[in-house]
């Protein structure tokens, strides 16, 4: 199985947060890690935030960059946005959740989708993803 991983999840990896144990165990049950080519840039802004300190935040990304390179990337190309506008028109995601989605939507089947983003999950649901999320479990 593949596990895509939507930046809302990914951080959990890196940050102590309230579901970091759910995004272990899902991330540690799967060898084969994905995420849109967008993910890194919201993941290491989310991290910048989140750290409290310039030195926090480069101990931080070093983190995620070593992860990174393991990572099946997604393009966000022109075929991902077309997929990206259907997806969010089709079930009201915002913009940057719909073009996860869609880069999620061209991985081959089976996939587990990690979300906290829960407008998120009816989406992924519908787009034949198990979904790997709090509120599912």
């Amino acid at each position: 199985m593949t596990l895509a991983l939507d930046p809302s999840a990914l951080i959990q990896r890196y940050v102590a947060g309230p579901h970091r144990d759910l995004v272990i165990a899902a991330m540690d049950a799967d060898p084969v890690w994905c995420a849109s080519e967008l993910a890194r840039t919201e993941l290491l802004i989310a991290m910048h935030r989140l750290a409290g300190s310039q030195i926090t935040a480069q101990d931080l990304w070093a983190s995620a960059r070593d992860d990174w390179d393991t990572f099946v990337v997604v393009p966000v190309d022109k075929l991902c946005l077309a997929t990206a506008v259907e997806i969010g028109a089709t079930y009201g995601v915002r913009s940057v959740d719909a073009i996860h989605l869609a880069a999620a939507d061209r991985l081959p089947r089976p996939v587990k989708y990690a979300t906290l983003e829960s407008g998120q999950i009816p989406a992924a649901a519908a787009l034949g993803f198990e979904v790997v999320s709090p509120a599912v479990q």
